[in-house]
């Protein structure tokens, strides 16, 4: 028995060895294995986009809120029909109310003169489309009034000078610019303290000329019948882009509320801002009168966004841009 032990004494070493290292092999591998806090990477961006459409139902002069997170590049939002493209809006950034996370917005206005259920919102970058969104549309009807013009309005619809000209192109330059700042995100509040209203958003108009000739237009806001010298408030907060005379709308104030989005307000006796200063909403803008192509004295206000006209009582009824909504969508 002595014998056996003392042969097999090597084997037996052998063995315990093996144990000991394996043994303190399996205790040193978590501390191995431990990463340095500053060295663990965060998590990567995800290669997909995340996007939500507000309303997902709009009707015709309702504007869409359209939010995008990880957007892989998107620049514009086009709502098409077939091959026709009917509005077009650039993506801005903007952050949550605590400033800990962005994403790219913009609004997109269903055009009043469509007359179909189906559209599609395609997302594109500038290499092409990145993303279809099916929308459909719910109907909606409209006014129509017909409108006998005096010998004065009779000859502002006549001017053909190069100074309306020249207003009309500038009209539309500040119109068609975008820009980079978000100024309110918030519910417009009115632009006049009176609910009286002569004529209502997209009225399908019929004007008759003192010659009987007859022309046609679609109203792009609403109307308030109120005298003239009632103050006239900024219907939210932001930069003043025009604050002139003009031949067609009179005495006129545009304001940028977010890139390419603006309130518009006309036919003012005078006015108390000054293009470039910002202002805040419920500031007084000026007093409502008559001037320009007008029947007699009202305040016409009216919104574009990115060159669509919109339904303001849209942006009184709900916040211009809902970030909470938004980022609760996207899953934030």
């Amino acid at each position: 028995m002595r014998r056996i032990a003392t042969a097999n004494r090597p084997l037996f070493a052998l063995t315990v060895f093996l144990f000991m290292f394996v043994a303190t092999g399996c205790r040193a591998t978590p501390e191995r294995a431990q990463v340095p806090e500053a060295q663990v990477e965060e998590e990567p961006r995800p290669l997909y986009m995340r996007y939500v459409v507000m309303p997902e139902n709009p009707r015709p002069g309702y504007p869409m809120t359209i939010g995008v997170r990880y957007g892989l590049g998107v620049e514009y939002a086009s709502l098409m029909v077939g091959d026709r493209r009917l509005g077009r809006a650039t993506f801005f950034q903007v952050s949550s109310e605590d400033g800990d996370t962005s994403f790219s917005a913009t609004l997109l206005t269903v055009p009043t003169t469509i007359n179909v259920d189906q559209a599609v919102i395609v997302l594109e970058t500038s290499d092409g489309p990145a993303a279809e969104i099916p929308l459909k549309i719910a109907p909606r009807e409209f006014t129509s009034e017909t409108i006998q013009l005096n010998q004065a309005m009779a000859n502002i619809q006549a001017d053909i000078s190069p100074e309306r000209t020249a207003q009309a192109q500038h009209l539309w330059a500040v119109l068609g610019r975008v820009g980079t700042e978000a100024y309110f995100f918030d519910n417009f509040v009115r632009p006049v303290e009176s609910t009286r209203r002569t004529s209502l958003f997209a009225a399908r108009r019929i004007f008759v000329n003192v010659d009987g000739r007859r022309s046609t237009s679609i109203h792009a806001g609403i109307d308030y019948g109120v005298p003239t010298g009632t103050p006239v408030f900024a219907t939210g907060g932001g930069r003043i882009v025009l604050a002139r005379d003009r031949i067609v709308s009179g005495k006129s104030v545009i304001i940028e509320h977010l890139p390419g989005v603006f309130s518009i307000y006309y036919h003012l006796d005078s006015i108390v801002v000054v293009e470039g200063n910002m202002i805040e909403a419920g500031d007084v803008l000026g007093l409502s009168g008559a001037t320009g192509f007008a029947t007699g004295p009202h305040l016409h206000w009216e919104v574009r966004v990115f060159g669509e006209n919109t339904d303001p009582d849209a942006l009184v009824a709900r916040p211009l841009l809902d970030r909470n909504a938004i980022l609760s969508k996207l899953g934030y």
